[in-house]
């Protein structure tokens, strides 16, 4: 579905205009298709180092474009129809691609978006009707430093022993066992 979704913007960029799903005044697909490609490419992406060599990175699926401003629209698919919280589960990934663009000298607006597609209706032919849900939602860098610290703390404290009552220690057992 990615990549379908993704050529189906290429589409419309190649055209000049916004997919019809997207009813957004002043916004437009963002004008750099090279540097697009390479910050949707899951092995490059959009990337930025801390002073101590840390590296974190993120793949975007679509760029928007306000003014001089940046904004970040990825998308969602899923097979039921979203719930009410749904779009509070990728708040961190939202705030993390903002935060890159911005190491990177990219201004972006204060907003995010995320575009949720599922199944709506299946006709005899078998061809599938999808239904759009766009969601804007704020975004925040501090949330996005504090994501990156927390990481970072949780990588640099020593592994702990193996216990007992550990579930992931008799989870790993478990697996262990099952492969000899």
């Amino acid at each position: 579905m990615d990549k379908v979704l993704k050529e189906h913007f290429d589409y419309f960029h190649k055209e000049g205009k916004l997919p019809p799903e997207l009813d957004l005044d002043g916004v437009m697909l963002f004008n750099d298709e090279e540097l697009l490609k390479v910050w949707q490419n899951n092995r490059k992406g959009i990337q930025w180092t801390d002073e101590n060599g840390n590296l974190l990175k993120g793949a975007v699926d679509i760029l928007l474009q306000k003014g001089k401003k940046l904004i970040v629209l990825d998308f969602k698919t899923r097979g039921f129809p979203v719930k009410e919280d749904t779009h509070l589960h990728y708040k961190d990934q939202l705030d993390i691609y903002n935060f890159l663009l911005r190491k990177n000298g990219y201004a972006t607006e204060d907003y995010s978006y995320l575009l949720f597609y599922h199944p709506q209706k299946v006709h005899q032919n078998g061809d599938v009707d999808f239904h759009k849900h766009l969601v804007k939602m704020d975004v925040s860098i501090k949330n996005a430093e504090k994501v990156f610290r927390d990481a970072l703390a949780v990588l640099e404290r020593e592994i702990p022993k193996a216990a007992e009552e550990c579930g992931f220690c008799k989870w790993i057992d478990y697996c262990n066992a099952e492969i000899k």
